[in-house]
């Protein structure tokens, strides 16, 4: 994008008529000449050195600065490096001209060994950009990637390792521009040691089909670039940690790079029992322990190479997890608005899985004109899972905790019976397999004029899955009749299914003016699965274990047993107008989708066959202006229409489970979603202060609620699909980063806001109406504040953050909540003079306005690491680890909708300490290698402040 920003400079500057010359050129380290982004430019007049205009440089390190002819001095500079000057003249005669490439030196200053520099920002913005220095931020010795993800600005990871950079999830991750394990950044997020990151930077990755083209197809993806420190990026680099821990907790990991040139290979083995992939981080503040205790196995090898007309990228992966998960939960499930059924449950899983993933990126311009690209990927998956659940349901709120319940023998000791709605005891032991295959091709051919191109994209999949399930029930109906009160239900399911999809896509581009470009495409899409339900009824005395020890004669269900065949057919035709000028950008267009699809439907006495036809519309708008490279506004709008499962439409039943019967509803239609979404970002790259935002809107007409009719008999719900209108959401974040005083204290600030309207049907009556509707509104605010001071060898932080839910329901007023929290604290670390590390931090964290007291909790957290390194070259460490210290933390979870409230509390992986001896064997082509810490080309894990060279 930066090529095209300086091309569009100097086709503007064509076009004005001459009055203007036009200075470009490449800022480049002088080390390893990787491009300098961010650096300032200015043209000064002669005389007196006064300022006549400029500008930063792009992510390319390219500038372009228009002025008229006349005699000039050029100022280029960056923190970290020695300004540069050079004359410039430009005559009517010559109005542009090309400086090439300007290499910055470095301005550190070598002190026996230690490293003197200026204080590096910790984000800068550049275009759609954000780019974080890794040397800004400190992580205890050993961290992988997550542990810095952490304490970037606007970064967020949940409790699933979903990754979100100012709301946006973290699809992918990429070194020095090219793929890291394709689309599984959890294996860089917890294997890439942080040590030897310069920068990440966090841009909007458009689709190879977008990319070809030039327009947007709204498929782009958010990803993380990583680029490796100067002098680590030209040899062999290897890295082995082993580690050892109190109640049993082990790990064990060992990692080879090869970075030369436009070459990578990387190839990583870890498993541990510490719910992770790899190092187990430490320190970094307050986090809610991973569900379960979790034991993992995996090996992976990534590469990359780059010709002049052939890049190929690829990775393989094996992944064995083994997670044992023990889980309380409490909820309350309205069912009108006098009533509610309560629920306490206790559950214990054991899940195995087994992936296997392969892909490949391939990119082959056998001449200017024409782009090849292909992507295969196949992936076998394997699971083995296991569950235990006892759950009692009650008519009124038992008021009693889970713990208290299912600590008695006598249930009715503690609840009356009438208030008892059933008892469930259930085991289910399941086991499946997951093969895919496919792949796509791009073939982008311009046809002379700019702007003019054709563009083929085909694509194929085919998945085959199977699974077998073996489950007993035993549940007793409190409610009912003596001789309908106990019913037992054994089970043995088996379902294969296959699916393949095939699309083909053509697309042609013409300019129609200057800037301006329309597009026309087609896309076909084929469809086509078959699934095959058996069910068998097992005796009553009949177990899990029996089934799996190959008992699995029972009686066929043909009334529970159900087939079916679907096809779909899709046609898309898409219009698009694309508007570029100097300092914005435009996308406009329309999508036309008629569809057919037909299911072949077989189940009990029903044999049916349904066919849909439906026409689609969707209207896209994308618009930017750049104030300048380092201010951007964006403002979007996707509308997006989807139909409802063609199951769902037909007219029947399923009561395989019997306290949740799925009734299907042919009366339901499609749904539209509209969403605009808004962002603004600016940076002062002098000043090192910056602000992002980012906003966005979102409704669903005809969504599709499920309608809940509650039996207080049996405890159990009949649910139906309904088209429902009203639910909406807004949501949005700001984000700023301020350096002060000499640039060594920075004070980071994230503040969010959500509001959201839910609706849904709830009732205990077998007609509903839309009486029976309720609306939960729910705001949440947050803000994370957080201040710090760094110097070369020390870091400290003061850091706070609150959470605010306003929940407002109209059914039942005695469920309004308005609910806390909050926590604040501070972390250090301190790199002493005999090559030892301390890293510590403590936080308080508080829960308040919950119904149930017991979540109302105080939890003061403490996590410490000291670490010393030694051998030649600092090229070993050994460090101590202590998580969770004073025994507070605990691992509660609640989750609100329009139609109930739950709490839940995991078991986890708390109070432990680790014993970590790491080595590394660095084999690097450049000077760096023999500089800074441990062999690594710089200080280490930003103990030792700042690398020696850029940022």
């Amino acid at each position: 994008m930066g090529l095209l920003l300086v091309s569009c400079g100097i086709v503007a500057f064509a076009q004005s008529g001459g009055s203007k010359g036009l200075v470009s050129g490449t800022v480049v380290d002088n080390d390893d000449n990787s491009p300098v982004m961010q650096a300032t430019v200015q043209i000064l007049a002669v005389k007196d050195s006064s300022m006549v205009t400029g500008d930063v440089t792009n992510n390319d390190g390219r500038f372009a600065l228009s002025v008229r002819p006349g005699k000039y001095l050029l100022k280029v500079s960056f923190v970290g490096y020695t300004p540069t000057f050079q004359s410039v003249t430009l005559t009517k005669a010559k109005p542009r001209v090309s400086l090439g490439t300007i290499k910055l030196h470095s301005d550190a200053i070598m002190l026996e060994g230690a490293v003197v520099v200026a204080q590096a920002p910790e984000v800068t913005a550049s275009e759609d950009t954000l780019v974080y220095n890794s040397s800004a931020y400190r992580v205890p010795e050993g961290s992988a990637l997550e542990e810095l993800v952490k304490k970037l600005p606007g970064a967020e990871i949940d409790d699933d390792g979903k990754i979100t950079i100012n709301g946006k999830e973290i699809n992918k991750i990429m070194i020095d521009g090219k793929e890291f394990f394709a689309d599984d950044p959890n294996i860089a997020m917890k294997n890439l040691p942080v040590n030897i990151i310069d920068k990440i930077r966090a841009y909007e990755k458009q689709s190879d089909m977008a990319r070809m083209t030039g327009v947007d197809d709204g498929e782009e993806e958010t990803v993380l670039d990583l680029t490796v420190k100067p002098g680590m990026n030209k040899g062999w680099m290897g890295n082995v940690d082993v580690a050892a821990g109190t109640k049993d907790r082990y790990s064990g990991k060992a990692m080879v790079n090869y970075f030369q040139g436009k070459k990578q290979f990387t190839a990583i083995g870890s498993l541990n029992n510490v719910n992770d992939n790899s190092f187990p981080g430490g320190g970094g503040g307050f986090r809610k322990g991973n569900n379960g205790l979790t034991a993992i196995k995996m090996f992976g090898i990534n590469f990359a190479t780059e010709r002049e007309k052939l890049k190929t990228e690829g990775s393989v992966n094996f992944n064995y997890k083994d997670a044992d998960i023990v889980s309380k939960q409490a909820s309350e499930t309205f069912v009108s608005s006098e009533s509610s059924s309560f629920k306490n449950a206790m559950d214990h899983s054991r899940n195995k899985t087994t992936n296997f993933v392969g892909d490949a990126y391939i990119e082959w311009k056998p001449d200017t004109m024409t782009t090849f690209i292909f992507r295969p990927r196949i992936s076998y998956g394997k699971t083995d899972n296991s569950t235990g659940q006892n759950s009692y349901t009650f008519g009124q709120d038992p008021g009693y905790s889970t713990d208290e319940l299912f600590g008695t023998d006598d249930l009715t000791s503690l609840v009356p019976e009438e208030d008892i709605v059933n008892t469930v005891l259930k085991n289910t032991l399941k086991k499946g397999d997951d093969l895919t295959a496919g792949g796509s091709v791009i073939v982008n051919r311009r046809l002379g004029k700019a702007g003019r191109n054709i563009t083929f994209r085909g694509k194929y999949n085919y998945t085959n899955s199977s699974s077998e399930q073996f489950s007993t029930s035993r549940t007793d109906y409190f409610q009912k009749t003596p001789e309908e009160r106990l019913e037992i239900l054994n089970r043995y399911i088996t379902t294969p299914t296959k699916t393949s999809d095939y699309s083909a896509k053509l697309t042609y581009s013409e300019p129609i003016f200057k800037g301006g470009f329309l597009q026309f495409s087609y896309n076909f899409q084929y469809k086509h699965s078959t699934t095959d339900n058996s069910t068998f009824d097992m005796g009553n005395e009949w177990t899990v274990n029996d089934g799996v020890n190959g008992d699995i004669q029972g009686v066929y269900n043909a009334d529970l047993s159900k087939s079916a065949a679907y096809n779909y057919y899709n046609h898309q035709m898409d219009v698009t107008f694309r508007w570029v000028r100097e300092k914005m950008s435009l996308n406009a267009g329309v999508s036309f989708q008629p569809q057919k699809s037909d299911l072949s439907y077989k189940k009990g006495e029903l044999d049916t066959m349904t066919v849909r036809n439906v026409f689609n519309f969707t209207p896209t708008f994308d618009f930017r202006y750049k104030f300048s490279k380092t201010s951007q506004l964006r403002l979007r709008y996707r509308g997006k229409a989807a139909q409802p499962d063609m199951v769902d439409l037909l007219p029947i039943s399923d009561n395989t489970d019997p306290l949740n019967i799925q009734n299907g509803n042919p009366g339901l239609k499609p749904t539209f979603t509209n969403e605009l979404r808004a962002e603004y970002n600016f940076f002062n790259t002098d000043k090192q202060r910056g602000m992002f935002s980012f906003f966005r809107y979102q409704n669903v007409l005809n969504d599709i609620s499920n309608r809940r009719v509650y039996d207080p008999q049996t405890g159990g719900y009949v649910t139906t699909p309904e088209n429902i209108n009203g639910n909406w959401n807004l949501m949005g974040m700001v984000g700023t980063n301020t350096a002060l005083r000499n640039k060594k204290y920075t004070i980071n600030t994230f503040t969010r806001a959500n509001y959201q309207n839910m609706i849904s049907y709830i009732s205990d009556k077998t007609v509903v109406t839309d009486t029976d509707k309720n609306t939960t509104k729910r705001l949440s605010l947050g803000e994370r504040l957080r201040g710090t001071y760094r110097n070369d060898w020390w870091e400290f932080s003061l850091n706070g953050s609150l959470d605010y839910t306003h929940s407002r329901n109209s059914y039942q007023e005695s469920n309004n909540m308005d609910t806390y929290q909050f926590a604040y604290g501070a972390s250090t670390n301190v790199r002493l003079p005999w090559n030892m590390s301390i890293s510590t931090d403590l936080s308080q964290n508080s829960r308040r306005g919950y119904t149930d007291s017991s979540m109302n909790t105080d939890e003061l957290i403490w996590n410490a690491q000291i670490s010393q390194d030694f051998l030649k070259g600092n090229a070993a460490t050994v460090s101590i680890q202590f998580y969770d210290i004073l025994r507070n933390q605990s691992n509660i979870s609640r989750t609100i909708s329009a139609a109930m409230r739950q709490d839940t509390e995991y078991n986890a992986i708390y109070s432990y300490c680790m014993v970590h001896f790491i080595y590394r064997l660095n084999l690097f082509g450049g000077k760096g290698a023999a500089k800074g810490g441990p062999g690594m080309g710089g200080p280490r894990g930003g103990f030792g402040g700042p690398p020696h060279r850029r940022f």
